[in-house]
Formats: C-alpha cells, structure tokens, sequence
C-alpha cells in the first residue's frame, strides 16, 4: 500500500475544502471581502512550511516521512517546534478555511491536524527515537510538538 505523504494530504485537504464549499457549503460564517483576512495564516503557514523544509535542505537531510531520518535537526525554526513544517500546513489551511469562510472547510482543517496529530508525528517520532536514541529525547523534553 502505498503512504500518502503530508504535503500530498495538504493538496488532497485544499481541493476537498474548494469542492466542500462549493458544492456542499453548510454555514457561510464569513463572507468576502473580510473573508480575505484568511490570506495573513495562510501566507505565514506556506512560509513556515517553506522554511522548515529549507532548514532540512540545508542540513542535507531526508525529509521524507516513510524513510529513517539521516540527521537531528534541532536548530533554526526547530529551536520552536519539532514539528514546523506541519505547523505551517495546519496554518495555511485554517487561513483557507477562512478565506472560504464555510464551516465546511473547518472540518478538513482539523481532520487534517489530527491525521497529522495521531499518525504522522507519532511515526515520525519513533524513528527519530530509534535513530537518535538519547539525543532526540533529550531534543523533545526541550522543545514542544507544535509550537
């Protein structure tokens, strides 16, 4: 079976909330053009999920999900969260649920932070724990999940 990875579910998030809202809208609680405040978290969430994968690209480090990370990362925005890529995802899709002003679209949102929540992290951190040993539980004592 095949894994979706984040950034695919965070595509797969964006056209369900666009087909939610515009076939199936259950509560429009915001409309245009305050709606348009929803663009600030979005832009602020893409641009902290850019730079959290700059950061591992930097230090030349698998960013893959599925595959055994190759080096600790605990610097630069990961001196804030241990998890800023998914941060900037969960960011940037609260701020399009605003911008759709549905509260369809809030749904998505969430399901998408407890996807990532309940399964991506998890996994992520007992390969983080196997690989790193000591060091990544030293890591996470220091610094927390989200932010």
């Amino acid at each position: 079976m095949q894994k979706i990875i984040p950034p695919v579910l965070f595509l797969i998030c964006i056209v369900l909330m666009l087909v939610l809202w515009w076939f199936y809208p259950v509560y429009q609680w915001l409309s245009f053009p305050l709606s348009l405040i929803g663009a600030a978290p979005f832009i602020v969430g893409i641009g902290i999920a850019i730079h959290g994968s700059q950061v591992f690209e930097k230090k030349e480090t698998n960013i893959e999900t599925f595959d055994d990370p190759n080096v600790l990362v605990t610097d630069g925005i990961f001196k804030f969260s241990r998890n800023p890529m998914y941060v900037g995802f969960v960011t940037a899709l609260f701020g399009i649920a605003i911008i759709l002003g549905d509260a369809s679209t809030i749904v998505i949102a969430i399901s998408f932070l407890v996807i990532t929540d309940r399964w991506y992290i998890p996994f992520e951190e007992k390969a983080m724990e196997r690989v790193f040993g000591e060091a990544y539980l030293e890591y996470k004592t220091k610094v927390r999940r989200w932010i």
